[in-house]
Order: C-alpha cells, then structure tokens, then sequence
C-alpha cells in the first residue's frame, strides 16, 4: 500500500481529487467506484472546480457508487443515491443514466445484488475505486466479519454503525439496520483503489489496516493485497502508526521517482 500522510482533511480531499483528475484526463470513458461522507464531499467538490474549467469531463464516465441502505429508495434524502445526486452528479456533465447506486427499494435485494456485479462486469471492471473507513474498520458496509473475498450482498449493520450514522436521521425517522454493499472482492477487483481517512477517530482502524494482520476484523486490512492502493490520510488518522516519518520518506522518494518517468 502507498501511504500518503497529510496535513489535514482539506489537503487529503485535495490529493484524492487530483488522482480522479489524473485518471479522467488519461482515460475519458474511465469507469468511477464511488463514496458517500463527509471527506468525499470535499473531493466532489474539487471535481466539480475541474470539470467547470474544463479540465475534464464526465460526458463518457460510468460511476458505480459502493453502498446504499436498503428499503430506501433514490428520493429519500438520506438515500446515497440522493446524496450522489446532491453532491456531485447534479454539478457535472454526466449522463445520469451511467451512474449506479445499489437499489435500496428493490424488491428482491439478492436479485439486485447479483445484477450490480453484472453491470461492473458488462462496464468492464472500475477503474479507480473511492473508499472511506469506519471506526471499525469497514469498507463500504462490509462490517467486522465480512468475507475478505465477498461480493455484492445485502449486509446487516453493526450497532456502531448505526449508532454513528443515527446523526443523520431524526429522532422520529426511521433509519434502515440493512445495507446493500459492494463485497471487499469486488472493490478488491477495481484497477486502483484511493482510501481517504481524516481525524483522531480514525486512527485505530488505519492502524489496523496498514500494521496489523490481514484479518476479517478488520475489512481495511484487505488492502494489503491489492497490488495499487493508495491511503491518504491526516496526521490526526496517521497518529498511531509506529513510524509516521518512513512513510512519509517512502512517499517522498516514490514522487522522485515518478517525477523521473513523467
């Protein structure tokens, strides 16, 4: 894994943006795996600024996001299709007929699963693939316990989960205790992946995730074996690494070297 370690969540957005950029320039009908929270939001954002200059476009794009609550459908506010919708898909040249959201209102989930595998595949496979991280460790939904090979599912939410995504909802609204997500197999598959995590909260779970075991306890941990995966983190995420500075020696070469094949 590259571990790219920053100062703050604005330059983390920032860096996620220009590797999206970057592969949007190099390849135009590139095929986008997307994310919803709060750090996502600010890479959108930066996307958006592109795509208003011109510096790239999404008119041949087709995204495929990684989670969505099931028994919500996409006008819910609390959908991510919604979300999706909001933060990025309203702002851009894209035909929203090429963007995928799990189905949350389909009425037979297992179904809709196995069909969203199908779509990837018929895409030709995700090119570039957005995480985020739970305090958990969990990527996409896929909660402690998941399968480190599965693949689209409906998943049952933990309590922690659901208690740090209650926030969202109000008091009286009713929040969903089930997800469809993406299987740690399937984003495994995407050509790159890019882990953006940001604040003290998160520290345990990178640390599970770049020094610990490969281990279904932690999901993140999966990403030791993807050959071109990409953490960018905070010095706040980055905070209980045993060796904050190597890394950051490790990426300051590697930008030498890359400077050097450009």
């Amino acid at each position: 894994m590259q571990i790219v370690i920053l100062k703050d969540s604005a330059e983390v957005a920032a860096y996620g943006a220009n590797l999206f950029i970057k592969q949007l320039q190099k390849k135009s009908n590139s095929v986008l795996g997307l994310a919803t929270g709060s750090t996502p939001v600010s890479l959108y954002r930066g996307l958006i600024e592109a795509s208003d200059a011109k510096l790239i476009s999404f008119k041949e794009v087709t995204s495929f996001n990684l989670d969505e609550y099931l028994g919500l459908d996409g006008t819910h506010p609390q959908s991510y299709r919604y979300f999706m919708n909001e933060h990025l898909f309203n702002h851009i040249d894209i035909n929203k007929a090429q963007t995928h959201v799990p189905p949350g209102d389909a009425a037979n989930p297992v179904e809709a699963c196995v069909g969203y595998e199908e779509k990837i595949v018929a895409a030709g496979g995700i090119d570039i693939q957005l995480l985020g991280i739970g305090r958990n460790g969990h990527i996409g939904f896929n909660e402690p316990s998941s399968g480190l090979m599965s693949r689209t599912r409906v998943k049952t939410l933990t309590k922690a989960t659901i208690a740090d995504n209650a926030r969202f909802f109000r008091e009286e609204e009713y929040q969903p205790h089930l997800s469809i997500t993406m299987g740690i197999g399937t984003i495994l598959d995407a050509k790159k992946v890019v882990l953006l995590a940001t604040g003290e909260n998160k520290a345990d779970a990178i640390l599970a995730t770049v020094e610990g075991p490969l281990m279904a306890a932690c999901p993140a941990s999966a990403l030791q074996l993807h050959t071109d995966a990409v953490l960018v983190i905070d010095e706040a995420a980055a905070s209980k690494l045993s060796d904050r500075d190597f890394y950051k020696h490790i990426e300051i070469e590697n930008q030498k070297l890359m400077a050097k094949l450009v």
